[in-house]
């Protein structure tokens, strides 16, 4: 098991699909996975410190684990199947209750707890996360810029040709 940093909750328009996006900072890879709309309003809400009037679902559940004397010690996210993250709650007795990966995720929000994920899932679910341009590369890109003029992309093609010109 590896921490994971639970990045957000993000909706991608073309496709009207919502994921929670989970970070493993050591290997830079986003495990994206597709949530439904409540359980990214429990977690979006967790993560900016919302506390609704009256318990949420998430709420009430740590509401009754901590009257029952019961804490969640960490979540796992321990196994992808067919397309589906399965998780556990682990309690602090060590007892694993199972549960769904958006779940788990947004109550771990709520007790403040780590979030876990199997490395085996982070390796198959896992995308590459690319780092931003250092200083340096920035300073190398714009002495390319003050260098470079249109002529050095001329191609000899006539732009009215058909081909090689630009876009519009």
């Amino acid at each position: 098991m590896v921490p994971v940093e639970v990045v957000g909750v993000r909706t991608h328009l073309a496709d009207d699909e919502i994921v929670v996006l989970l970070l493993d900072p050591d290997a830079a890879l986003l495990v994206p996975i597709l949530i439904g709309p409540s359980e990214a309003s429990a977690i979006a809400s967790a993560q900016a410190g919302i506390v609704p009037p009256r318990p949420m679902t998430h709420d009430l559940l740590r509401d009754a684990l901590l009257a029952a004397g019961a804490s969640v010690h960490h979540v796992e996210i321990n196994r992808l199947e067919d397309g589906v993250f399965h998780a556990a709650l682990v309690l602090a007795t060590g007892r694993h209750v199972d549960a769904r990966a958006s779940d788990a995720i947004a109550v771990a929000l709520r007790f403040g707890c780590q979030v876990l994920c199997s490395a085996e899932v982070v390796a198959l679910a896992g995308v590459e996360v690319r780092p931003a341009a250092s200083e340096e590369d920035m300073a190398q890109f714009r002495e390319f810029l003050d260098q470079v003029s249109a002529e050095d992309f001329e191609t000899g093609t006539d732009p009215g040709a058909g081909g090689g010109g630009r876009d519009g």
